[in-house]
């Protein structure tokens, strides 16, 4: 008997795999509205936009979702299709997928409140550091509860699309039948795989839209393919040698005839001051934390108090928003490069690292952290670019008063820190130490009893926390001999928040910055536009270091004015900010020039030819040139 394709089980089984995804994906998609409903106006053209793109990327979607099941269709003898076993096994199999769905669904909720995006470069991350994302789950949410939803939700679902399923009223495909739809399917899916990609639904000019337009887990799928981006082969491009050039003339540095390195002489007019550095990177630090933004007060009462002791940078940009990126722009001095950081890529052994400059004058380098050391490489990289790594499992158990997943309290990190630097101190010795806090991340836990908000309540709690922190250290250290020959800066890896509506919301990058050194450094204020790149040259700028430099930052206090110029990024967008514009490059070799107002962009392009020209090649001069330096090895000691 000639079995038709409408009759098939298998094919009904699919069929409403298919429909099922595209109704979770559907309802995901009106939920995230409902969460974000203040960023996103319901006008008509958004509706088409959201939920036509956001079809067209459900179905791309489901036709590689459903290929796992196809296989085992195309692959179970005939004989076995009438046995009750087998329509056990579809009913296991259909709860299987329907339970990945809700999951999914979940997950893409509970992202979307930590990132207001959909599934990304993080999320993907985030994947091979299960035992700390698991834990941070579980300690930020009600973890019972979700999964007993799930269960429910799943059960439904699944008693909804199965039980029409009935093998009376269906027959099964022979394994020739099977074979072609099983290459329909392959084919479609091949097809998907070459000529779909995640930024065919980047067009809207709010962000919010475009990820609403997206499909979780077709963006998870997307963002893991594009773990790394060649720029070569994605973005805009000139001659690397004009690259190099241009890089030459806006660092006002003597050329080589021939051009295919970054190296030059850094030399000081003044005599060096040998002092010990600390180096404090807060996590998710937010410049509108501090008081001096004007947006909230209260809430870091010990670090509002040092800015008036302090060098303050008040126009500060972190390059990126992950720890990774920010630890990569504050020791390597490099603007981001597409894809991962540099922190977590392959050959990123015996760099030129802001560490290797304090070690070839003498100083010990320390790399000191409250989580362990191996989540986002972070032991690998430091230890292998002139860092002493000290982490968790350098304190004892009495040592620690609170721990979350992803470390211990910051009070903890700094007495460690403090033991540690003092100890080398005490042996003559001149320390650099760079400290990375942890307790400004979700689930925004910390010892109860220490600031007058409750611990598990808020990111304000948390930052609150991390300051009182800070405050306890840096008394601590001013009981110390060694206090008048140390310089503390304070600085955070990113901000708490990069989502907006522009694709780069300048205000999302923001970052504070002080420099406290009262026995050498007077307090003043610097507002010139600087990026996170250049804490390293600004900071041997101010200790009068002469040395050998690949460093691409500026050190901005002996910068020309009108030189200044930031970068900021998402994995796949670059962000060159200069004066008034802010150029983007996007993979598909798109560049394109933005009109800049108040820290926010106009959505209109430069209408002078000749700026938009010298920004866009400035821009591609600084990421083409940071790309082809790492993959030459030319940033290597």
């Amino acid at each position: 008997m000639k079995t038709q394709l409408l009759q098939a089980i298998e094919s009904k089984f699919l069929k409403n795999i298919f429909l099922s995804l595209i109704l979770v994906s559907t309802l995901t998609r009106l939920l995230l509205w409902s969460l974000s409903y203040q960023e996103i106006s319901f006008a008509i053209s958004n509706v088409f936009y959201i939920f036509g793109y956001g079809l067209f990327y459900d179905i791309a979607n489901a036709s590689l979702f459903i290929l796992p099941f196809m296989v085992i269709f195309w692959l179970t003898p005939f004989r076995f299709t009438g046995e009750k076993v087998y329509y056990a096994l579809l009913l296991i199999l259909y709860f299987i997928a329907v339970s990945i769905l809700v999951f999914n669904a979940i997950g893409e909720v509970l992202f979307w409140d930590e990132f207001s995006t959909r599934f990304n470069f993080i999320a993907v991350d985030y994947l091979i550091y299960t035992t700390e994302v698991i834990g941070n789950i579980q300690q930020s949410y009600p973890i019972g509860w979700i999964i007993t939803l799930i269960f429910i939700l799943s059960g439904i679902l699944t008693y909804i699309g199965f039980r029409k399923i009935n093998p009376k009223n269906y027959q099964h495909l022979i394994f020739k039948q099977r074979t072609q739809v099983s290459i329909a399917l392959i084919i479609t899916a091949v097809f998907n795989y070459l000529l779909i990609n995640n930024t065919f639904h980047q067009k809207n000019e709010n962000q919010f839209v475009n990820e609403l337009a997206g499909n979780g887990m077709y963006e998870l799928f997307s963002a893991y393919r594009n773990n790394e981006l060649s720029y070569e082969q994605f973005y805009p491009t000139i001659p690397i040698q004009y690259a190099l050039q241009s890089i030459y003339e806006q660092k006002s540095l003597r050329q080589n005839k021939s051009i295919n390195n970054l190296e030059f002489w850094v030399t000081a007019n003044k005599p060096e001051q040998k002092l010990n550095v600390i180096l404090i990177s807060v996590e998710s630090l937010s410049a509108e934390f501090l008081a001096y933004e004007g947006l909230r007060k209260g809430i870091t009462p010990f670090l509002d108090s040092l800015t008036e002791h302090s060098y303050l940078f008040t126009n500060v940009y972190a390059t990126g928003t992950r720890t990774v990126r920010g630890l990569e722009a504050l020791s390597l001095s490099i603007p981001p490069t597409p894809g991962q950081s540099i922190v977590r890529r392959p050959n990123n052994e015996n760099l030129f690292t802001l560490a290797s400059v304090f070690n070839s004058k003498g100083y010990e380098s320390l790399y000191i952290y409250g989580g362990y050391g191996y989540f986002d490489n972070m032991n690998y990289f430091f230890s292998h670019n002139g860092y002493q790594v000290i982490d968790r499992t350098a304190l004892e158990s009495e040592e620690i008063d609170y721990e979350n997943i992803w470390g211990v309290a910051d009070e903890n990190l700094f007495s460690l820190s403090l033991k540690e630097i003092d100890q080398r101190i005490t042996n003559q010795k001149h320390v650099f130490a760079h400290i990375m806090t942890t307790s400004n991340h979700r689930p925004y836990t910390y010892p109860e009893g220490r600031i007058d908000i409750p611990s598990h309540t808020s990111r304000i709690g948390a930052v609150r926390y991390t300051d009182f922190a800070i405050g306890k250290f840096i008394q601590s250290v001013r009981k110390k001999a060694w206090f008048n020959n140390t310089v503390f800066v304070i600085t955070a890896d990113h901000c708490a928040s990069s989502a907006g509506k522009e694709e780069l919301p300048i205000e999302k990058y923001r970052i504070p910055l002080l420099i406290y050194a009262p026995a050498f450094i007077k307090p003043a204020v610097e507002t010139r536009m600087m990026s996170q790149i250049d804490i390293a040259p600004t900071l041997l700028g101010l200790l009068n270091f002469s040395y050998k430099s690949k460093f691409m930052g500026y050190d901005l206090l002996h910068l020309k004015q009108g030189e200044e110029r930031a970068f900021i990024s998402t994995y796949q967008r670059l962000g060159y900010m200069k004066e008034d514009s802010l150029l983007i490059l996007s993979p598909q070799h798109v560049a394109f020039v933005y009109a800049v107002v108040n820290n926010k962009i106009t959505g209109k392009g430069i209408p002078d030819k000749a700026k938009r020209y010298k920004i866009t090649r400035e821009g591609i001069s600084w990421y083409e040139s940071a790309g082809y330096l790492y993959k030459n090895n030319k940033l290597k000691l």
